[in-house]
């Protein structure tokens, strides 16, 4: 009880803030408070926005670290970590369900990662959630091989099925070429994906036609790269398939690049020639006549190149056809180019020509050189593999070899052949001696039915479908 002496208390009036007055009042709804994000109030958001690097993706059942693709999301009145992607449908789940995506990242770059569950092709509803209760979607285009022998050793390179030769450029990266184009493509040698660049050298030598690349060796800052020599597979003669050509190289790892050098047409006239001069000993003039396919075993086909030990100018060329001699059995062929630093300075000088030192034959058990690589302790590995079989149709092994004339190769190991493609590439040569030591084996897939329904890799319709595959085999198990 308050004293009746005692003065009442003075009651202080509260002033609500306007936008509190309105709440009471109900004049205005919770969206036009300072902050407030209210779902199922639409009006202040726009439409989310998806959108994927590339439609279309490749992965294998097994695989440890496919490639993936970005997507990009966006909303306009939105904060883009309040976004959600998720995958929400699957037209064939036996090749990959909604729930086998994986989504990472926040803001408005995500990753999206696809585990396959079977080979073969699915399409992938991806769906933005945006504030506002709004929503959008895309498809991914997904394409599943089957597992493989050495998963975890195991990498993908898409953007190409043709992997034809490859040279090691530092930090980890390599280029690679492809038989079926003109075109060198730059690789992480541990990770599966896409090119990080590439450079269509097509231009830069004045070639229409695929020069059909097939081998390729480094000194210095020089790449020499070699077409096949060959016929096409109907036997004609094309004179782009004849070329030597060299690149150089500048930069290193991701920022490595490069620039067409010189080239020479003549070595394959230059080789008959030679072979002619030395009594047809080797068959050239015949393997090289109209109408003779390459790929027979008295054909003529070059696949490796890799220059002589501590030389910078005399370099083997590697022949996948003929052997010597060209029966069952025959061994392996390389013809020492005494004058190739030459040669890659010669462009329109018709007054220079190849030369050539003794043949050296080597026993491969009766497979012929599909590729070849030294280090540079002058060591050698030789992919080994049949002058017929353009996939896993018959046996593949690697060689070690000292790099002189009359010692023969000792066999490191018999590649697998249960899985698509042929193996065509070795990148480079580890210490053979050294504990752990391990080689980088690439396949040309391109004439492998990589998703069952049939089509050969090479005639795939996406780009982003093609791969090759690259396993690191251990040399000293």
């Amino acid at each position: 009880m308050v004293p009746s002496h005692a003065t009442p208390p003075r009651r202080t009036r509260r002033v609500l803030p306007a936008a509190a007055l309105a709440l009471v009042t109900g004049a205005v709804t919770l969206s036009a408070l300072p902050g407030s994000a209210v779902a199922g109030n639409a009006s202040g958001y726009g439409t989310p926005t998806i959108k994927l690097a590339t439609s279309y993706l490749s992965g294998a059942v097994g695989a440890t670290g496919d490639p993936t693709v970005t997507v990009k999301v966006g909303q306009s009145g939105a904060d883009t970590g309040a976004l959600t992607v998720s995958a929400t449908a699957t037209t064939h789940g036996s090749v990959a369900q909604a729930g086998d995506v994986t989504v990472t990242g926040t803001g408005a770059t995500r990753e999206v990662a696809v585990r396959a569950r079977g080979k073969g092709y699915t399409d992938l509803t991806l769906k933005v959630t945006g504030l506002g209760g709004k929503s959008a979607t895309t498809t991914l285009h997904y394409a599943a091989s089957g597992a493989v022998r050495n998963a975890a050793d195991t990498r993908y390179l898409t953007g190409s099925s043709d992997s034809s030769a490859a040279v090691d450029v530092g930090g980890g990266y390599m280029v690679v070429a492809d038989d079926e184009s003109n075109i060198l493509r730059l690789y992480r040698r541990d990770a599966s994906g896409a090119p990080v660049r590439t450079w269509d050298v097509g231009s830069g030598l004045d070639v229409d036609k695929e020069i059909d690349i097939e081998g390729a060796a480094r000194v210095g800052d020089t790449i020499y790269w070699t077409g096949s020599l060959g016929n096409d597979k109907d036997g004609e003669p094309k004179e782009d398939r004849f070329t030597l050509f060299t690149t150089t190289v500048s930069g290193s790892g991701a920022d490595t690049d490069l620039e067409v050098g010189g080239s020479y047409q003549g070595l394959r006239d230059d080789l008959v020639d030679w072979d002619k001069a030395n009594g047809d000993r080797l068959g050239f003039a015949k393997g090289t006549a109209d109408g003779q396919v390459p790929k027979q075993i008295d054909g003529f086909n070059v696949e490796g190149l890799e220059f002589a030990p501590g030389s910078g100018s005399t370099a083997y060329i590697g022949f996948r056809a003929p052997l010597v001699p060209p029966a069952d059995g025959g061994k392996a062929l390389l013809v020492p180019v005494t004058n190739a630093d030459e040669l890659a300075r010669s462009v329109g000088d018709k007054d220079t020509h190849a030369t050539f030192g003794d043949p050296v034959t080597l026993d491969l058990g009766g497979l012929s050189v599909r590729d070849i690589r030294r280090n540079d302790k002058g060591q050698y590995l030789i992919v080994a593999g049949s002058w017929a079989a353009e996939d896993n149709s018959a046996p593949y092994a690697l060689y070690s070899w000292d790099g002189v004339a009359g010692h023969q190769p000792v066999k490191r190991l018999d590649l697998p052949t249960a899985d698509p493609g042929g193996w065509e590439i070795v990148v480079d040569v580890p210490d053979l001696a050294a504990p752990g030591a391990r080689a980088q084996v690439i396949t040309d897939g391109g004439s492998a039915d990589l998703y069952g329904d049939g089509t050969e890799a090479k005639d795939l319709e996406h780009e982003e479908w093609k791969k090759s595959r690259s396993v690191s085999f251990p040399l000293n198990p």
